[in-house]
């Protein structure tokens, strides 16, 4: 038998955002790829808010938000800087 104990809608990002994150992916040359995540990270709440996205990056065995997650410095790296060309852009 299985209870609901729970439930949370789907929490859409800013289109806006998530194109700035994609093209911001795409000028630096990383490859990328639109996901959705089931995970209630901060950004679901934010987006209730203001404009929101969420970049996502390489972690061993897909483990994040977890002590034993393992992330390449080169990955982390390459997160901020999609992350730093999508504020710009949004900037103006």
């Amino acid at each position: 038998e299985i209870e609901l104990v729970s439930h949370y809608p789907a929490q859409p990002f800013h289109a806006d955002c998530v194109n700035a994150v994609q093209r911001a992916a795409e000028r630096l040359g990383y490859s990328h790829m639109p996901a959705v995540s089931g995970a209630g990270h901060d950004a679901v709440y934010m987006a209730k808010l203001a404009p929101t996205g969420m970049i996502f990056i390489p972690c061993k065995d897909g483990i994040s938000h977890n002590e034993i997650e393992d992330a390449k410095p080169e990955h982390i790296t390459a997160g901020c800087n999609v992350l730093l060309q999508a504020m710009l852009e949004r900037a103006g």
